[in-house]
């Protein structure tokens, strides 16, 4: 086995800017899926903790920036916060391939070779083990339900979905979900499943561990959980109805109700007790729209039909109370298992600050982003199947509104708005990182964009 060599720097032993790590990470970073600024050049890396995890790897947070100039007071120039493990070995393994990042040339780690330390299956099965095992690391802090021991000897593999956050499952029995741009708070990832739980809510799998920092801001770091191992997610089961030709609307109606009942535990779980303000909502909503018409050109001549949707909401009746809700909510972030809905990944849109994440909002929002996701998935395939969606969308409000009392159906403005909202999002993503899905939300923007649709 190659030989592990334990890291001989501490915090302070590093420079500032970080040398040549620095540079390794300057051209390793923008490569990454999860990396959120691959459309501005990285200006410069700074590093805000180092912490010996256990020998041979070094866990980071870096500051990636992308602009020459100090915020006001001094703070660092405009970027973002970045976990990263680091595998540090004098002989890398081959079979690392992938994970390597590169031979640093000086400082500290002169000679050695760092690599990305998820995707060492020794390195994952440590972080486990610190896991099973509560207590501090330096700033770093790892809890668990007492109430849910965690076995030993899960064998671990890092899923290769697109994501953006980086996941191990262990065994085929939990899921660790290691978030990559950090941001200060809780994430909601960790507190929404476990408040959910204590409401008995069973739609939810529950955190059985999870770390966070205390330096250089307190900040959750990752969240185990139950893995459900004979799960499909919706977006697969949904590809799959299309390519048959199968009828999908009896899943999506059920689909509706576990979204119900989620809401409902929410709101039980997060009193809220005040409806949504469509107005300051609506300015958001514009503003949003300016932004990502600035980056994407396709967006421009949209631009009026879809600032009427949001100026419509300003004058629609309050709608349901505003209240917690998932924020990111697609096919892909719910699983069927047996004749169950389950729902997952409670982050929230990454690219959004933790605080609005947390806010409270309409939980039309949730229910547009579902209705999104059914168009997307019916324009996987051609011809395009427009009637498939209209009807999963149908049968989806339908199972909602038996479960939660009220018809999103009977809420045209703000769900128009709402759905704006979220294909202007969409756009900007897909202009971001897959261009050739742009059309797939441009087809509803040109639509939204139609007043009164």
């Amino acid at each position: 086995m190659p030989k592990t060599a334990s890291p001989r720097p501490r915090p302070a032993q590093l420079p500032e800017p970080m040398g040549s790590l620095g540079e390794l990470l300057r051209d390793w970073l923008p490569k990454q899926r999860w990396f959120a600024g691959k459309d501005r050049p990285v200006t410069d890396l700074g590093l805000l903790s180092m912490t010996e995890l256990f020998p041979g790897c070094l866990h980071l947070l870096v500051h990636a920036g992308h602009g020459t100039v100090p915020a006001p007071g001094g703070a660092p120039p405009a970027g973002d916060c970045y976990q990263l493990l680091l595998g540090v070995r004098e002989h890398p393994s081959p079979r690392l391939g992938r994970a390597l990042i590169g031979r640093v040339g000086d400082g500290p780690l002169a000679g050695l070779t760092v690599y990305d330390a998820l995707r060492d299956p020794r390195m994952a099965q440590l972080l486990l083990e610190r896991l099973r095992h509560p207590g501090k690391a330096g700033p770093l802090r790892f809890e668990a339900d007492p109430a849910r021991p965690v076995p030993a000897g899960l064998v671990p593999r890092l899923l290769d979905a697109e994501q953006s956050n980086s996941s191990l499952v262990y065994g085929d029995e939990f899921i660790l979900k290691v978030f990559r741009r950090i941001q200060p708070g809780v994430n909601p990832d960790l507190e929404v499943p476990g408040a959910l739980a204590r409401q008995g809510c069973g739609r939810v799998p529950a955190p059985v561990a999870w770390f966070r920092t205390s330096h250089p801001c307190q900040a959750t770091l990752g969240v185990l959980q139950p893995f459900l191992h004979d799960a499909t997610d919706g977006w697969s089961l949904a590809l799959d109805a299309l390519a048959g030709g199968h009828d999908f609307t009896a899943q999506a109606r059920e689909l509706g109700r576990a979204t119900a009942d989620v809401h409902l535990a929410l709101a039980a779980a997060f009193p809220a007790g005040a409806g949504a303000e469509n107005g300051r909502t609506a300015a958001a909503m514009t503003e949003r729209l300016t932004a990502a018409a600035h980056c994407v050109p396709a967006l421009r001549p949209f631009v009026p039909g879809l600032r009427s949707a949001f100026a419509a909401l300003s004058t629609c009746d309050t709608g349901p109370p505003a209240q917690r809700v998932h924020g990111d909510l697609h096919l892909g972030q719910v699983l069927r298992a047996g004749r169950d809905w389950f729902v997952i990944d409670f982050e929230g849109e990454p690219s959004r600050p933790l605080s609005e994440r947390r806010s409270v909002h309409s939980p039309v929002r949730d229910i547009a982003g579902m209705l999104r996701s059914f168009d997307y998935a019916a324009r996987q395939r051609r011809p395009w199947r427009p009637e498939w969606a209209r009807r999963c969308r149908e049968a989806y409000c339908a199972g909602y509104a038996a479960r939660a009392g009220w018809d999103p159906r009977k809420k045209h403005g703000l769900l128009r708005a709402y759905e704006t909202d979220r294909a202007v999002y969409e756009v900007l993503y897909e202009a971001r990182h897959r261009p050739d899905w742009l059309p797939v939300p441009m087809a509803a923007i040109e639509r939204l964009a139609v007043r009164g649709d």
